[in-house]
């Protein structure tokens, strides 16, 4: 047994549930850009995940992951929080990311009152002429930011997930079409999303379990 798979917090079926779910949020809302669509192109069993059984990594209903992951509300948190982190990645929560871990949450049996806070924060295509801090009061989303800071990543198969789902630096400004119908600016991703903080910090809590517990070399990561 390899030092990373005595580390392993989750078992296989676990593992291979979680990141269908975090793939069936990232689908949720049918369109992807270049990055998203390059990220998930490049998910590989042998860097994710080795000498796991991960199948094809289809979409998973919410009740096929409650039953995987199995009863402990550690775990089926700590997925949940990964959830919303692949659903605001992109610094948009859209109704039908919100429908997704809305229905992962209620078929995990969780009850996160911290998500009220974000789902106040649903991107609106009505209201596009209204900023954000205009639209929405500064400290809104202080409990979420808060239960998004408290997970701790203990798998490193979670982790690489995690390494690769954040980038490693601030995505460079561009121009996007968005409703398919006007171009629009979009700023760099740490001006967009006001959960980037947590993002950034997840992933270094992963490059740290990785490199200091897991001892892998993290440079591809970097």
């Amino acid at each position: 047994m390899t030092n990373n798979e005595r580390l392993n917090q989750y078992n296989d079926q676990q593992i291979s549930a979680w990141l269908r779910g975090l793939l069936t949020v990232a689908y949720a809302d049918g369109h992807f850009d270049p990055e998203e669509k390059e990220f998930i192109a490049s998910l590989t069993q042998d860097e994710l995940a080795p000498n796991t059984n991960l199948g094809d990594l289809e979409p998973i209903t919410p009740q096929e992951l409650a039953d995987a992951l199995g009863n402990d509300p550690n775990t089926k948190e700590n997925f949940l929080r990964t959830a919303v982190m692949m659903a605001i990645a992109n610094g948009v929560y859209s109704q039908s990311e919100a429908d997704a871990v809305h229905a992962f949450q209620e078929a995990l049996g969780l009850d996160i009152e911290a998500l009220k806070s974000l789902e106040a924060t649903l991107w609106n295509p009505d209201r596009e002429d209204v900023s954000q801090e205009e639209s929405h009061p500064p400290d809104l989303l202080k409990p979420v930011k808060n239960w998004l800071d408290d997970m701790d990543v203990q798998d490193p198969r979670l982790a690489r997930f995690i390494c690769k789902m954040v980038p490693s630096q601030c995505p460079f400004e561009r121009d996007i079409v968005l409703f398919g119908k006007k171009i629009v600016h979009i700023p760099p991703m740490c001006k967009l999303n006001p959960l980037y903080e947590q993002l950034v910090g997840l992933r270094f809590r992963s490059l740290s379990f990785l490199a200091d517990e897991c001892k892998e070399d993290v440079t591809p990561y970097v």
